[in-house]
């Protein structure tokens, strides 16, 4: 027998909710995490080497299950349990499939992928229990179109579609929703730092002529997690410029 329907979340309290954004120290991360303190939420932010001023940071490697749950379990001491969490941690090591090493192919789709898995598997209770809360996962328009020299990125990109939409499904019914994010060519030091030639190829294949700025996937990111979103579950959203369009 099918569980009774959620009701609906009440609005965010005094203080907000509790965020807890993975990659949270730098781009896109740490655009997301200023959104959602700035929209009342009370934030923590993962890291690898460095901590992040400002917020409640948690040292956590995401293909550590043991890391994942010693993260969860300071940000609750400090904060409380995660009602939003943002899967934002990834890596990448590209080269063509022909001479990429099983371990290049394994270790970014444990970090991209499977890591989802973990941070989501370790939220969830809490949040079916609290019957509400919110699973965002930064995807990549590259997980829907592909792109040469990326076999490994973008599978790990596009496993996390099946992943958030069978969640979806999962716990809908308890009020929390999952939903996916893509973003396009985001301005960064990285895409700064290339060839001004390659910066070409790329703009000439985006419609709308432009890289995206970090603090525009971010406020995505921040209405996806507000009580306006609560009809909007199993979504793929691209901000990728019309990059992706068909896809």
């Amino acid at each position: 027998m099918a569980p009774p329907p959620a009701s609906p979340a009440p609005p965010v309290p005094n203080g907000g909710r509790v965020a807890l954004v993975t990659g949270g120290n730098r781009g896109i991360g740490l655009a997301i995490a200023h959104q959602l303190a700035a929209a009342g939420h009370r934030v923590a932010v993962t890291y690898r080497k460095e901590p992040v001023e400002g917020f409640v940071s948690v040292r956590c490697d995401v293909t550590s299950s043991s890391e994942v749950d010693a993260a969860f379990a300071e940000v609750e001491s400090n904060l409380g349990p995660v009602e939003i969490l943002v899967a934002n941690a990834g890596v990448n090591r590209d080269g063509l499939l022909m001479t990429m090493s099983e371990e290049a192919f394994e270790s970014v789709v444990d970090t991209n992928l499977v890591g989802a898995y973990r941070l989501a598997k370790r939220a969830v209770p809490k949040m079916i229990k609290a019957r509400r809360g919110r699973i965002i996962l930064i995807s990549s328009v590259v997980g829907l179109t592909g792109s040469g020299g990326q076999t490994n990125y973008a599978a790990s990109k596009a496993g996390l579609v099946g992943l958030a939409r069978s969640l979806a499904r999962e716990i809908g019914s308890r009020g929390v929703t999952v939903n996916v994010v893509t973003p396009g060519f985001v301005q960064s030091d990285m895409t700064a730092a290339l060839p001004e030639r390659r910066q070409q190829e790329i703009l000439a294949q985006i419609p709308l002529k432009r890289m995206a700025q970090a603090s525009e996937v971010a406020g995505l990111v921040a209405w996806l997690a507000s009580d306006a979103a609560g009809y909007v579950t199993g979504a793929v959203i691209p901000v990728d410029g019309g990059l992706g369009m068909g896809h």
